[in-house]
Formats: structure tokens, C-alpha cells, sequence
């Protein structure tokens, strides 16, 4: 290690992203991927934006994306936070909204981004273990016994389970913390979710976080929003202008506002990939895998008489990457992103294979 670290540095244990190999012919379903193109008229907005004006700045506000954004979603522009992708969003958030002297909670099997902050911006946090079904219970995010939260956050549907957790269920834990910011980040909601965004005007403790890499099939152009009250988004754009006023270039800021005008391409788009994802987990569960009920554009499935670990090299070595963590209570699991027709249909074949093999 450098002796020219700062302390924080020789501190951190960074976040690792899912593998990008660059390899031939390969059936790709590590990283949750939208494996449809976006809408034409993004990629259309995106090649018009593209001409001399790139020598001069972007709008530091995105405001034709702010607008878009609150029009598609019934609020008003100064609800909506705009970032580099989803994860400068939450990085803004745990600076500026998350960081308090009680205890950021979380789930136990969650986004494992969510440690990673809280090691770079020192912010104390409790893990709350999700129940044996994977199931975040709402019981333990309430206040009781004199505990309570300094602030929240948890991925519905789950990250990497992708397990559900009702709309009625997440206003149960942002009612009963008043007091402490409770961020939804629903990443996947569009897959099969009622998104919280519903609740903001009643909660002016909820932030909820979106981002178009998923559902919008604009993982490359890092693009990522959060609406909620007025005062937090105040709080986040305090932060941002603080770190980099330019967040989003002039074509990030073109494609998103042309892909949040397409709701056509969009509906009909999580529709293909809902349709497949319950197509494999009827092959999968065939197979004999167990399969955790899925609202994302992914699904989380081991078997019982194959370790998980040794399943993710044998596709491996058939060119299909899926996503193994090597963590306590999912080592066994595999995380599948939900490919094409074609890709799940490959990735099955691979396993009645190996299954058979063994």
C-alpha cells in the first residue's frame, strides 16, 4: 500500500463491480443488464446532441431532465435530484442525508454499495438481518425498546435477492421514522413494483432513487434521479455543487429526456424482460432449483445437491457469466440477469448439463 494514502484510503475495502469480460460469443448475465437496446428516439436525441455545442458546458441543472422527470412522475422540478448514475445519487445521499450521530440501518443482504459508503464518508451503521426467507421485516426498521434509527436505506425489490417489498409495507417503516430519512432505492421497481414515489408528497422524510441503467436500458450513458422533498433535494444539490457542478453531459442529459418521453418503448420493454423472467424460473425451478420470488429483471436461485460456487465456473467455462458471492447466507446462491430468449434458453441447456454431469 502507498505511503501517500490518506488514512481514510488505507481504510477503504472498495466496491467490486460485476465483471465486463471482453471475450467472444459470450452469454452475459452477471450484471443486470437490460438485454434489449433503449428506445430509438434516446439514440436519435443522443446523435442530434452531438455536434459542435459539445465544446460549450452542459445546463449544471439538467432542468429539460428535471422536467421531464416530474412530469412523468406527478411533482414538481424541485423534487428531483439529477446524478452521474444511481450510485452518485446515493453516494450525494449518504453525505448529505444518511450521515447522523444514530446509526444508519440496513439489510444484512442488500446492495453492497451501501457498506462501501459508510466506510468513505464514516457513517456508523447497524445490518438488520432480512428473515430466513430473505424477506425484509418491517418489525425490525420501527423504533422499539428505546433503538431507533438514525436514518435508513434498503433496495425494493431487493438487490440481489429481488425480493418484493409492498408498498404498503415501506410506508409502514417511513410513517413509523418521522424522524429519520428513509431512502428507497428502486432500481428494479419497474419490473414488477409499486415505486414509493407515490408516498413522497405525504413524507417529507422519503427519498426514493431510480436509475436508467435497468428498466431504460442506458447502463452506458450513467444517468440516475431521486425525488422527494423539496428540503432533501436542497440537501443533495448542496452536496453536488460541492463535488462537481457538471454532473451530466450534454448527451446524457438529450437520451434520458427522449427516453422518459417514450413510455410506449419503455412499458413494452419491461415487458419483455418480466415475460422471460417468469419463463426461466419455471426452467429453472424444473431443474430443481429453488428460485426466490423475483420483482426484478434478475433472479436469485440455488439447488440443494449442487454447490453454487462450482456451478458459476462450470458455465464459465461454457462462456455464461452469472454472479456468485462469495458472502455469508448466499454463497450458495447464484444471481442471474434475465438475457434474451435465447441467452436463458442457452443458459438452461448448460445446466441440465452440468446437472446431468454431476
Amino acid at each position: 500500500m502507498s505511503r501517500f494514502w490518506s488514512a481514510v484510503v488505507h481504510g477503504l475495502t472498495p466496491y467490486v463491480p460485476g465483471e465486463q469480460p471482453k471475450l467472444d460469443n459470450l452469454v452475459k448475465l452477471n450484471t443486470n443488464e437490460h438485454p434489449y437496446g433503449p428506445s430509438p428516439k434516446a439514440l436519435e436525441a443522443i446523435r442530434h446532441a452531438t455536434s459542435d455545442a459539445l465544446r460549450l458546458y452542459p445546463d449544471p441543472n439538467a432542468d429539460a431532465l428535471k422536467t421531464a422527470l416530474a412530469q412523468r412522475h406527478g411533482v414538481k422540478p424541485n423534487q428531483v435530484f439529477v446524478g452521474n448514475g444511481s450510485d452518485e445519487v446515493l453516494a450525494h445521499a449518504f453525505q448529505a442525508l444518511l450521515k447522523h450521530d444514530g446509526e444508519l440501518w440496513f439489510p444484512d443482504v442488500t446492495y453492497s454499495f451501501y457498506p462501501v459508503y459508510c466506510g468513505l464518508y464514516g457513517v456508523a451503521h447497524r445490518v438488520v438481518p432480512l428473515a430466513d426467507d430473505y424477506t425484509l421485516r418491517v418489525e425490525d426498521y420501527l423504533p422499539r425498546d428505546g433503538q431507533r434509527a438514525g436514518a435508513i436505506i434498503f433496495p425494493n425489490p431487493n438487490a440481489p435477492t429481488g425480493r418484493l417489498l409492498p408498498l404498503q409495507a415501506v410506508e409502514r417503516i417511513v410513517a413509523g421514522n418521522p424522524d429519520a430519512v428513509v431512502l428507497v432505492d428502486e432500481a428494479y421497481v419497474d419490473f414488477g413494483g409499486d415505486s414509493a414515489i407515490a408516498l413522497v408528497d405525504r413524507y417529507p422524510n422519503l427519498l426514493v432513487v431510480h436509475t436508467f441503467s435497468k428498466s431504460r436500458s442506458l447502463a452506458g450513458l450513467r444517468v440516475g434521479f431521486a425525488i422527494g422533498h423539496p428540503d432533501l433535494i436542497e440537501g443533495l444539490e448542496r452536496v453536488k455543487n460541492s463535488f462537481n457542478s457538471y454532473p451530466l453531459d450534454r448527451l446524457a442529459i438529450a437520451g434520458a429526456v427522449a427516453s422518459v418521453e417514450d413510455e410506449a418503448f419503455f412499458q413494452h420493454s419491461c415487458r419483455q424482460v418480466v415475460d422471460t423472467r417468469e419463463r426461466l424460473v419455471t426452467q429453472m425451478t424444473a431443474l430443481g432449483f429453488e428460485v426466490l420470488p423475483s420483482a426484478a429483471n434478475f433472479i436469485f436461485a440455488r439447488h440443494p445437491g449442487h454447490d453454487g460456487a462450482a456451478l458459476a465456473a462450470a458455465l464459465r467455462q461454457r462462456a455464461i457469466i452469472v454472479r456468485h458471492f462469495k458472502l455469508p447466507r448466499i454463497d450458495q446462491f447464484l444471481r442471474i440477469t434475465v438475457g434474451t430468449d435465447a441467452q436463458c434458453d442457452a443458459l438452461v441447456a448448460a445446466l441440465r448439463e452440468v446437472l446431468t454431469a454431476g
